[in-house]
């Protein structure tokens, strides 16, 4: 399944589930008014008359009192769950006791895990997300947050202490699959909506618990009697309600376990990693349960069951066994010893070609006029061992100095801007004198001591750096962030013609910080001629000096989008850059398959991609929504 492709199954079962929900609800309010206004009939005969006791229960303005009730509960409950979750992945760590891991930390098996999360990252496409350790000596992990800006990967110290560097990249493979197939979104709808109705059955026990200090005060015994019924009628169907949600959640949760076992698998051509991390998992006598109070609310976010399930019905992870023969079919069944899990080499990567991914829509194959086009197209969100191999490169490559200062939040700023400064000496010393104003003196120290490091600085390792900075960034201060984006913002209007690379990495810089503005994707190419025509444009001018030859490309691309193309001769404003791309931010999913062809279009004309130019294709593919591997545009 391709990325698109993975994207949209998740927004419709994503509706379906909302509707499978709301439904339940429906029936939960039925239930309850039926349920209280008998309770209310029998305690006040006076209401039923000589009437038809039924008819009298369902009278339709005690009916709609009570069904409002329900509906103001369970719309509050999940509302006010989704408002704690809004931040994203980072309230769902914490509420499960974890602590973000620090980026410069000295224990071993802390920095391995923080190694093979950058590397997937990295080799993804995608922001660094944060990561997060729960001192739990069970053997899990999880992906939350509500898309790739605000993830976090939350790991337990049983699973970075037993699972050896092969074991635990497929863990982490597996919880990448969850945030590329666009399953964390769809995690925390559940979570809020599963809230939600299980307030209706919190609300039932609290009436209960009032009802017995009523008594200690001497209330009335008519009262005790109402109350009790509809205390006892909101927990029964409180939490028949949330037995329902929980099958629903289920369900659907094993399937997309076995998904991402697969993908781990197809990321990281290892099969023995995520095979030999189940195998542990499964001989692991403490197992995958953890301690956190709360972990029964967030039990499908897990890699392991992180809670223990009544039947299989209600399991949200299919049994070990079954997913350790979905990617080890001749497993023999033997588990390693516990606590003492084998080391594996890494086995040679299979000759056998990649499985092949489906079309791309909208003739992006055709309309990159090359195989690089389609094979770009067909790698967003499919990182491959190539695509781990690559990032494991570049970060080897890397100065050790510039790694430690993507890693601390003074030496990370320092580094960002240095990053994002012209090459021009007028801009750089205009620059300079805005950071003199504005940025702290520590960063400035900062600042002049990766000079050197800097300047052996090789094409194309900006972005990585970037991605390696982006969680030390994040964690500044609400003053410290404001200086930052203050100084950011100042570099920018110092430049005095900067480029298209320059404002994508500053662009991307942002993104990573803010997250993107979830905009309502229900445009199409066609009715957006005029931002399409300024970034192809661009990007075209980018990888072609040559006018001529840049009017072909983009002639090309409006044949076979059927869009009708201008070029732009004059040098984008970094302005009119930020309005093209949130414009075409709206895209619709199907649509942007095509604009990423397109934009690869532009740059390989001269049948090569430059480092310059690759990295300028990832940072707006980035910005986009667009995780595009590292080294899928190296063929050209």
């Amino acid at each position: 399944m391709d990325f698109f492709t993975a994207q949209d199954r998740a927004r419709r079962l994503s509706a379906r589930l909302v509707l499978l929900l709301l439904l339940a609800v429906v029936v939960l309010v039925v239930l309850t008014c039926v349920l209280v206004a008998l309770a209310v009939v029998v305690v006040n005969p006076e209401r039923m008359g000589a009437g038809d006791p039924l008819a009298a229960a369902l009278e339709p303005r005690l009916f709609a009192l009570v069904a409002g009730g329900v509906v103001a509960i369970v719309v509050l409950g999940g509302l006010v769950r989704h408002l704690q979750l809004r931040v994203g992945g980072y309230a769902v760590a914490e509420a499960l006791g974890g602590r973000p891991l620090a980026l410069d930390t000295r224990d071993e098996d802390e920095r391995r895990l923080l190694h093979v999360v950058e590397e997937m990252a990295i080799a993804s496409g995608m922001p660094v997300p944060a990561v997060y350790l729960l001192d739990d000596a069970a053997i899990n992990a999880f992906a939350a947050g509500h898309d790739s800006h605000d993830a976090v990967i939350g790991v337990t110290r049983g699973a970075i202490e037993h699972l050896d560097r092969d074991q635990l990249q497929g863990v982490i493979a597996h919880e990448f699959s969850h945030i590329l197939h666009g399953d964390m979104r769809l995690n925390l709808r559940l979570v809020a909506l599963l809230h939600g109705i299980l307030v209706i059955g919190l609300a039932g026990r609290f009436l209960l618990r009032g009802l017995a200090g009523g008594r200690r005060r001497g209330s009335r015994r008519g009262g005790h009697v109402a109350i009790m019924g509809l205390g006892v009628a909101l927990m029964a169907v409180g939490y028949a309600g949330t037995l329902c949600g929980n099958l629903i959640k289920a369900a659907v949760s094993r399937q997309r376990e076995f998904l991402a076992d697969a993908s781990a698998v197809q990321y990281t051509r290892n099969p023995e990693g995520i095979g030999g991390a189940l195998q542990t998992l499964a001989a692991y006598r403490l197992g995958s349960h953890l301690l956190a109070a709360n972990a029964a609310e967030f039990s499908h976010l897990y890699f392991g069951s992180g809670v223990r399930s009544l039947s299989r019905f209600t399991a949200t992870h299919p049994p070990l066994e079954a997913r350790i023969r979905r990617v080890l079919p001749r497993w023999d069944g033997r588990l390693p010893e516990p606590f003492a899990p084998t080391p594996r080499a890494a086995p040679e990567p299979p000759s056998s070609p990649a499985t092949p991914s489906h079309a791309t829509p909208l003739g992006g194959a055709a309309l990159a006029g090359a195989a690089l086009g389609a094979a770009a197209v067909a790698s967003v969100g499919r990182p491959d061992d190539a695509a781990l191999a690559s990032a494991r490169r570049r970060l080897t490559g890397l100065d050790a100095r510039l790694i430690e200062a993507a890693h601390e939040p003074f030496a990370a700023r320092a580094l960002v801007y240095a990053i994002l400064m012209g090459v021009d000496p007028a801009s750089r010393n205009a620059q300079r004198a805005v950071l003199e104003r504005q940025a702290l003196p520590e960063v400035l120290v900062e600042l002049e001591a990766l000079a050197e490091p800097l300047a052996g600085l090789s094409p194309g390792d900006r972005l990585p750096l970037i991605e390696l900075a982006l969680p030390a960034l994040r964690a500044l201060s609400p003053a410290q962030g404001a200086r930052f984006r203050a100084c950011l913002d100042g570099l920018m209007a110092a430049e005095e013609a900067p480029g298209a690379l320059q404002w994508a990495l500053h662009r991307l810089v942002r993104s990573g910080l803010d997250g993107e503005r979830r905009a309502h994707r229900d445009r199409r190419l066609a009715d957006l001629a005029g931002p399409l025509s300024r970034l192809l444009s661009t990007l075209a001018l980018a990888g072609q000096a040559e006018r001529d030859a840049a009017q072909a490309a983009l002639e090309r691309i409006a044949s076979v989008l059927g869009v009708s193309l201008d070029l732009v001769v004059e040098p984008a404003t970094p302005r009119e850059l930020d309005w093209a791309l949130e414009r075409l931010a709206r895209l619709r999913n199907e649509e942007r398959a095509p604009l990423l062809a397109a934009m690869v279009c532009c740059v390989e004309q001269d049948g090569r991609v430059e480092p310059r130019e690759a990295e300028l294709l990832r940072a707006v593919a980035w910005t986009l929504g667009v995780p595009l591997p590292l080294g899928a545009l190296d063929e050209a």
